[in-house]
């Protein structure tokens, strides 16, 4: 999912970017999903409809959505760059934390 407090089309366009076949990311939210208050759009990750023990929101601001700050995982600003490799750089935590809410789930009852 892309979450963003950028207008929709530039959100397209960074889809685009990060999923040109459109197999990876189902979900694009922009400014419009946004709250805004006091002229500043704020991201609420409730309004993605899941689960927040199980999701992780990757942002170079906090400020993004405050009221989840355990749900974020700082990352630096992405300017277009095609050899930005940062999410590769992440994507052995990320898979830990994937472990870490299946180990949750199969001690609840959980079947996979």
């Amino acid at each position: 999912c892309i979450f963003t407090t950028a207008k929709q089309d530039y959100a397209k366009k960074v889809l685009d970017v990060l999923d040109p076949k459109k197999k990876l990311i189902r979900l694009c939210l922009s400014q419009q999903d946004c709250l805004c208050a006091h002229g500043c759009y704020w991201k609420d990750l409730t309004r993605l409809g899941r689960d927040l023990a199980k999701t992780v929101a990757l942002d170079h601001i906090i400020q993004g959505f405050p009221a989840q700050a355990d749900n974020w995982i700082s990352v630096p600003r992405w300017w277009g760059d095609p050899r930005d490799e940062e999410l590769l750089h992440l994507a052995p935590l990320l898979g830990q934390l994937g472990q870490v809410v299946r180990t949750r789930e199969m001690g609840r009852g959980w079947v996979p």
